[in-house]
């Protein structure tokens, strides 16, 4: 039993590789099996070796376990050992379980589709050849970028070990890139001591186009909450030395700050974050940079580009194309490397196919003298460590010369054209359906919901379809690239926009196996009940120090609340406003009262008549964060709110 207890306090420590000694004694002695192998598995998991981790969820579940997020994860880790049809069946029985947590269903709904797609993108091989490098250890390399002839890339070479995976902790190294590429010369050496720190893992350098600025993230000291303390710092190489880095000021207190990146003109900095209000779990990013140095606040990079899985590791080749990491988006396994073409304003993304993608992390690909031949890193089967860093290099150039009968790229009787099969082109046509829930704890079907299905730019109606009583309606044909909105609407609820967009989601040819495909997206809106003095927070509406005058960035959350009070034209609220906690009572009661009538003169501004709302201010009585020290935290206690005042 002690074994067990021991297991139990490394695993809330996140020492997982320790947790798993101690849990498999326990195994050992027969104690709690299930449960045992269920955190033998998830230690495992966490510690990124989900393919150790199936035998131990297949255990637990066999054994009855009842965690209900169990049989998921077992289904997302036989996905990263490419046994899909099983994965398949895993997550589809899970979406039919009961309690199951609403976000886990939609994700493994959405990864029923993706696999459908996984088997007909192992058929799809570019003209790629890949080479281990040399510099490859038993532990971990990634994140490789180029700056001059040198490689920097991460690798857990330090003496202090990361008790989350039992590895040595991560720093920053660099290595002489070799005439022909696909080797290097000399071994690898520290980046520069000035930024190296022993009790901290240190990764993903990006360096600015002139090589003179550093951006790389730091942070996992080794607790269980290391995953939020991981923050991007920067450094200035000025005459030749590295500056002592300093912390960005994009970061997020409360979140993992990840994976930048520089455009090619230097002026925006890509990066990754699991802060809130994102779109997934984490999403990707971008802030602008002036002549300064002085950054813009950080904007998503939207639906197109982030999914509710993990996006991440961007990257910015010549002509500025965008090449980013993701198991969001439909795949082969765990993060596959995609890239995103913007044209005439339609976001196009494309899965880069084998060889650059595996059943398991293949991500932080850059380009090397041109867009041929460059790097990567992958966690693939048969390599030598951990992360590895690969070498690719393709073609130099396509064979114009010579092209004979078919065999023109363009000839619908091409086998090879992705757009034709058995010389007829293919069509796929695209549905959308859905279902409307109660935003309860136990979220519960809603029927006689009626569904409004509008253009994105205007209320002119497309169809109407009333719930069911599982809570379904659908199918309506939509159209690639176009954007719609779901207004759904329901006696005793608060009526509801929902935004669906085609962009971004269109099938590749190429993922098409017969002439005719239907494709159906489904969606779930949860509406909230009409209830008297229920309290709704108003996200992302900030103010700035001792000012309450409206922002640009509360203007636009502002508008989704007058959207809301124009498809409830009975309801009246009570629109409060909250201070932090860095001046006077007295202060603070007059300043967030000034916040709330602002606020709703805005409102009023853009409609709303001015008897439906009542502006309320409480100045700091009402603190998210008692004893907020940084700025972040003090701008999460400036809010506002509204309550319903009757309806």
């Amino acid at each position: 039993m002690q074994a067990y207890k021991d297991g139990q306090k490394k695993f809330a420590n996140g020492e997982y590789d320790l947790a798993i000694k101690g849990f498999q004694k326990a195994a050992e002695a027969n104690i709690e099996p299930a449960q045992t192998s269920y955190l033998i598995a998830e230690s495992y998991r966490l510690s990124n070796r989900f393919k150790e981790a199936v035998p131990y969820y297949k255990k637990a579940l066999d054994g009855g376990i009842t965690n209900p997020d169990a049989r998921f994860q077992y289904a997302y880790a036989l996905k990263t050992t490419g046994d899909y049809a099983d994965a398949s069946a895993q997550f589809a029985e899970f979406a039919k379980g009961q309690n199951v947590p609403q976000n886990l269903q939609e994700r493994a709904l959405r990864e029923v589709e993706i696999l459908k797609i996984a088997d007909r993108l192992k058929t799809t091989k570019m003209e790629v050849t890949l080479k281990s490098l040399p510099l490859n250890t038993a532990g971990s390399e990634f994140s490789p970028t180029v700056v001059g002839n040198e490689l920097v890339f991460s690798s857990s070479k330090k003496e202090k070990i990361y008790k989350n995976n039992g590895q040595p902790m991560l720093g920053l190294y660099k290595i002489n890139i070799a005439s022909d590429a696909g080797n290097t010369q000399g071994n690898p050496v520290v980046f520069s001591q000035e930024i190296f720190s022993p009790d901290a893992n240190e990764g993903s350098p990006a360096f600015s186009p002139d090589g003179k600025t550093l951006v790389f993230a730091r942070g996992n000291t080794g607790k269980k909450n290391g995953g939020v303390d991981v923050d991007l710092y920067m450094s200035r190489n000025i005459n030749g030395q590295w500056t002592p880095p300093a912390i960005l000021p994009i970061n997020d207190s409360l979140a993992w700050d990840g994976s930048p990146a520089f455009s090619r003109d230097g002026k925006t900095l890509y990066f990754a974050s699991n802060r809130a209000g994102g779109i997934g779990g984490i999403d990707i990013y971008r802030t602008n940079m002036d002549a300064s140095g002085r950054f813009s606040r950080p904007v998503n990079m939207g639906r197109d580009i982030n999914t509710p899985g993990d996006d991440m590791f961007p990257y910015v080749a010549e002509g500025g194309k965008l090449y980013f990491a993701s198991d969001g988006h439909p795949g082969l396994g765990k993060l596959d490397l995609f890239s995103a073409t913007r044209t005439q304003g339609v976001i196009t993304i494309e899965n880069m196919g084998l060889p650059f993608n595996s059943p398991q992390d293949d991500f932080g690909l850059v380009f090397y003298q041109n867009l041929t031949k460059g790097f990567f890193a992958s966690n693939r089967d048969g390599g030598k460590g951990d992360d590895d860093i690969y070498y690719f290099s393709g073609p130099e150039e396509e064979d114009t010369t010579k092209i004979a009968k078919h065999n023109d790229p363009n000839d619908p009787l091409n086998p090879n054209n992705p757009n034709y099969i058995n010389g007829k082109r293919k069509v796929v046509r695209y549905f959308l359906a859905g279902t409307v829930l109660d935003n309860g704890e136990t979220p519960t079907p809603i029927d006689s919901a009626v569904v409004h299905i509008l253009p994105d730019t205007s209320d002119t109606q497309v169809a109407e379809f009333p719930t069911a009583k599982d809570g379904k309606f659908g199918r309506q044909p939509v159209e690639e690239g176009k954007s719609y909105q779901l207004l759904v609407q329901r006696k005793g609820y608060i009526s509801k926009r929902e935004p669906f967009s085609m962009s971004g989601r269109n099938i590749p040819p190429i993922f098409l196996t017969k002439e005719l495909t239907d494709t159906t997206f489904n969606v779930i809106v949860k509406l909230d009940k009409l209830e008297l003095n229920k309290t709704f927070v108003l996200e992302n509406i900030y103010y700035d120090l001792n000012k309450y005058n409206i922002r640009p960035d509360a203007a636009v959350e502002l508008d989704k609340l007058v959207q809301i009070l124009k498809d409830n034209p009975t309801m009246t609220i009570e629109l409060s406003s909250h201070t932090d906690a860095r001046a006077t009572d007295a202060y603070n009661m007059t300043l967030s009262q000034n916040r709330a009538e602002s606020a709703v003169a805005y409102l009023n501004s853009k409609g709303i008549e001015a008897d439906r709302m009542e502006a309320k201010g409480y100045g700091e009585r009402e603190l998210i964060i008692p004893n907020a020290k940084t700025e972040e935290e003090h701008q999460r206690n400036r809010r506002t709110e509204f309550t319903i005042l009757s309806y």
